[in-house]
């Protein structure tokens, strides 16, 4: 959404590419991507959680410590999620375990 501005609506006009919002847009598309395609899996992932975790301090914990009263559930939930599939790995069927199967 940041970047591409999809779905149309949701935020108006483009973000600048060198602004917080647009390194934020940079990282979910570059490690969105990794993450479905199970590519550098372990370290897209804890990226993406780093990132989780600024967004819910930054934006959301300053209007309340609580993620139900604040609106950051969604920040908290991605946060835990990417920070699994970190310690998790990726599975069988991914492009690392298809590249670590052939060693």
């Amino acid at each position: 959404m940041k970047i591409i501005g999809f779905p149309p609506g949701a935020q108006p006009g483009q973000v600048p590419p060198f602004s917080l919002m647009g390194a934020a847009g940079a990282i979910e598309v570059v490690a969105g991507t990794l993450i479905l395609f199970g590519l550098f899996t372990r370290c897209a992932a804890f990226l993406a959680s780093g990132q989780m975790a600024v967004a819910y301090w930054m934006a959301h914990a300053t209007q309340g410590l609580y993620p139900v009263m604040n609106g950051g559930d969604a920040a908290i939930l991605y946060c835990f999620i990417f920070l699994f599939f970190a310690a998790a790995g990726p599975g069988a069927w991914s492009l690392d375990g298809m590249r670590a199967a052939r060693r």
